[in-house]
């Protein structure tokens, strides 16, 4: 087979306009270690959401591809290139791949962190101008690098779960990790509709809580998290959550509050809707500062507040096995809209911008 020296992406140039479809140069080698790969399938996270409207923005970060939720099949591979479980790939292999690490910083050696490496190379780092160009998802094919960590994946796991799984859903399974056990019977209260609050809901649902209770909007997605598993569902249009929150529990409150929402007036309602003695998950707030809460509250309700960031490949790999052993026990693909190819990218994330497509999904093939 010969090899492609370029790849078709669709690139961000300036937040909030559309994306402008680019051919950008591909390797003429692959290095030990690394893989070029034919996209299948991404699914577009919050946090794409995020980058295109410049709520998450850095200086010299545009131009670049976005996408770090996706699933390939292998086309090439350097020499010695194998998963992150040590199985050698094969060309025509379908694989997942979690953001790259060094392997030698601080949080990698001594935290034994790969979210706290100070090199993590999200597909959404690589500037779309400067080698390797095409790492990210919104493109027909993109390199994996030597320090990405490969996952092959599971015949039973469709792409479209396999994708979210690459962010979305091992984010929350950090988050739940990071929390703490969830006692059979406790509530739990999920801030959050999207992706990862509805995710989020299912696996409370199974981690054995005995009331899960998901707040956000539009009406359409909480009662997508109702067939997820959501006992009950607030909208934060109807008035204040945390009445709202105390009216379900009898004013007692919820034994885990989950911010997978990032709003501003999360985190005074996070701790409002806190029991006595609860957990508090900080996970969504990466926009800008939100609105101020008194400490004293933490310290009279003696809440833990813990901050969860990402997920790492055991969390992937996690995500995988999950999907898989609940593969019929609730509707996922009610999660993901039909797939559109990479010109109709904008108008899906414009879609996805106005709550209107809870996962939007492409594929470059098409």
């Amino acid at each position: 087979m010969t090899l492609p020296t370029a790849t078709r992406a669709a690139v961000l140039t300036e937040h909030g306009s559309p994306l402008t479809l680019q051919d950008l140069p591909l390797p003429s080698e692959i290095e030990p270690g690394a893989a070029l790969v034919r996209i299948a399938c991404t699914t577009l996270c919050g946090t794409d959401i995020e980058i295109w409207e410049g709520r998450m923005t850095f200086p010299g970060m545009l131009p670049m591809v976005l996408g770090h939720e996706m699933v390939g099949e292998v086309v090439a591979l350097g020499p010695g290139t194998a998963d992150a479980l040590g199985r050698p790939l094969s060309i025509g292999d379908r694989i997942g791949w979690s953001e790259s690490i060094c392997g030698q910083c601080h949080g990698c050696v001594i935290l034994r962190e790969p979210v706290a490496c100070e090199r993590r190379g999200y597909g959404f780092l690589q500037r779309a101008d400067v080698p390797p160009f095409a790492t990210a998802g919104l493109s027909e094919y993109a390199y994996v690098t030597p320090g990405a960590a490969k996952l092959l994946l599971p015949p039973s796991v469709k792409d479209t779960w396999a994708s979210m799984a690459g962010c979305a859903a091992k984010t929350v399974l950090r988050a739940f990790e990071r929390g703490g056990r969830i006692r059979p019977g406790e509530t739990v209260v999920v801030q959050g509709a999207g992706a990862l609050g509805i995710f989020a809901t299912a696996v409370a649902r199974v981690a054995g809580a005995g009331r899960v209770i998901t707040v956000g909007a539009p009406a359409s997605r909480l009662a997508l998290a109702a067939r997820f598993g959501a006992d009950a569902v607030v909208d934060f249009r109807d008035g204040p959550v945390v009445e709202q929150v105390a009216e379900l529990t009898g004013g007692r409150g919820a034994d885990h509050v989950f911010d997978f929402a990032g709003a501003p007036s999360v985190g005074p309602d996070a701790v409002g809707m806190a029991a006595q003695r609860g957990t508090v998950v900080i996970v969504g707030s990466t926009g800008p500062a939100g609105d101020g809460f008194r400490l004293s509250t933490i310290m009279g309700k003696e809440l833990t507040v813990t901050g969860s960031l990402n997920g790492d490949i055991s969390d992937y790999a996690r995500s995988l096995d999950f999907f898989a052993a609940f593969a019929d026990r609730f509707p996922w693909d009610d999660l993901f809209s039909a797939p559109v190819g990479l010109a109709d990218a904008s108008t899906k994330i414009a879609r996805m911008h106005h709550l209107d497509e809870v996962k939007a999904v492409i594929d470059p093939r098409l």
